[in-house]
């Protein structure tokens, strides 16, 4: 370890290497139930320079690294699970250029999404991403993140024009342009958006943005049951409503979301809808809304236009983890994570439910449903056999349902250590490609190893 420590002291400053316990431990853990393990020493560059040596140093010290971002990942994905060197971009924060013309931004990864939004607020622009945690976004396309505005907006994935990485070998490569489309190569954007830091380090980004709607409308749906809020989120879809967010919480989330939110909101399964547009367009999106959810037994319809309103609506929406976390102290929480074609949705959260239901856990169902995306929240204690092997075999249970239907395991969060044993089940041979791609990049298994396919 003296010689790692000696090498990187080299190249780096005092304050951008740490040792201390208290440091490691931060960066031991996300915010998953997987148990944390301390990296050896951690590292905070500040350039495209730092990263390539500290990768240069790791390969001659054979040493692992895990990138990092906020921390706020699900799966464990940056839990060291040997002996390493985690690399916390937080200090490479820069948004580099706003180039408005073009709708694009470039940015370090250490940049979070609402230091970027705040900035591009200026220039009449946002960025559409929206996972509810304020994640940076090298973490935010390390994952493939989405939320809350991808039924309208796309997936993280979609956003990115080109990235700058650091291959395992300590080379930097661009992996795109700033046009709008191209037919040269292979889609090395696809392929490095959503691996998980097990190919390369991200040094900087290159995202398309898009303009502050003109009016933003938003709103609460109320329902007699989870299956017929889910049935009018897919008339809802069908019709060609250009819905910017359709979020669907079950009667114990709201419950939660009123004590944790200091809301009042009525306790049954209730969709969160948010239209962007003019004012022309947004009133006739609203009725065509209402009409449907009537159709669909809907109790209670309201729609808000006053900013502090959306925004305390969309704050509880945001908080419900949190809300379910704090009703439950000293035990850490499960969130599954799986994504299923609109035509299976209904069936797939009544299946959710009746897990749920007989399992010995409480869980609050919610999720992005105007993409299929849906979560069970579930609150376990980690040092309880039974109850870790109960709330895996829930998991186990939801995530094999949606394979079955033709769904994927993970439809945000991500594989890290959580998902791996399905990847396998999920892409059949192709997991062998993926594997072949990973020694390519990274022969030595360095980049944040026993992660994602290995």
């Amino acid at each position: 370890m003296s010689t790692l420590i000696g090498s990187l002291q080299e190249v780096l400053q005092e304050s951008q290497l740490s040792t201390s316990e208290s440091v490691r431990g931060l960066h031991s853990q996300d915010e998953s139930y997987h148990a944390p393990i301390l990296p050896e020493v951690v590292v905070f560059p500040h350039s495209t320079e730092d990263v390539q040596s500290i990768l240069n140093i790791a390969k001659q010290e054979n040493r692992p690294v895990y990138p990092y971002g906020m921390g706020t990942s699900l799966e464990g994905h940056i839990i060291p699970t040997t002996d390493g060197i985690s690399i916390d971009f937080s200090e490479m924060n820069n948004i580099i250029e706003i180039l408005a013309d073009d709708m694009l931004v470039k940015v370090q990864p250490g940049v979070t999404r609402d230091q970027l939004n705040k900035e591009l607020k200026k220039h009449g622009l946002f960025f559409s991403v929206d996972p509810g945690a304020n994640a940076t976004v090298g973490g935010m396309a390390a994952t493939n993140a989405s939320g809350t505005s991808s039924v309208r907006y796309g997936i993280m994935r979609d956003q990115v024009r080109n990235l700058e990485v650091v291959l395992a070998n300590g080379s930097v490569i661009q992996t795109g342009s700033l046009a709008a489309k191209s037919s040269s190569g292979y889609n090395l954007n696809g392929l490095f958006v959503g691996s998980e830091g097990t190919l390369a380090c991200f040094t900087e980004l290159t995202l398309k943005v898009y303009g502050i709607p003109e009016q933003i409308v938003a709103g609460r749906a109320t329902f007699p049951s989870v299956d017929h809020a889910v049935q009018a989120v897919v008339q809802i879809l069908q019709a060609g409503i250009p819905v910017a967010r359709c979020e669907l919480v079950d009667e114990p989330s709201i419950q939660k979301a009123n004590e944790f939110s200091d809301t009042n909101y009525s306790i049954q399964p209730t969709l969160f809808l948010e239209f962007h547009g003019n004012e022309a367009g947004l009133k006739q999106d609203v009725e065509f809304t209402k009409e449907i959810v009537k159709e669909f037994g809907c109790k209670e319809i309201e729609f808000e236009k006053d900013t502090a309103a959306r925004n305390k609506l969309w704050e509880a929406r945001h908080n419900l983890a949190y809300a379910h976390v704090h009703s439950s102290p000293g035990k850490k929480m499960m969130v599954t994570d799986v994504c299923v074609p609109i035509s299976k949705l209904a069936a797939a959260i009544t299946h959710a439910r009746s897990v749920v239901d007989q399992s010995r856990f409480e869980g609050g169902i919610a999720g992005h449903v105007g993409d299929g995306n849906y979560h069970i929240l579930v609150m376990f204690d980690r040092d309880d056999p039974e109850e870790v092997e109960a709330a895996s075999k829930l998991n186990e249970e939801v995530v094999e349902f949606a394979l079955s239907v033709g769904g994927t395991c993970t439809g945000e969060h991500g594989v890290g250590l959580g998902k791996k044993k399905y990847q396998q089940k999920e892409h059949g041979e192709a997991l062998q490609l993926m594997k072949v791609l990973k020694q390519t990049f990274d022969p030595d298994n360095r980049m944040n190893p026993n992660k994602l396919i290995n």
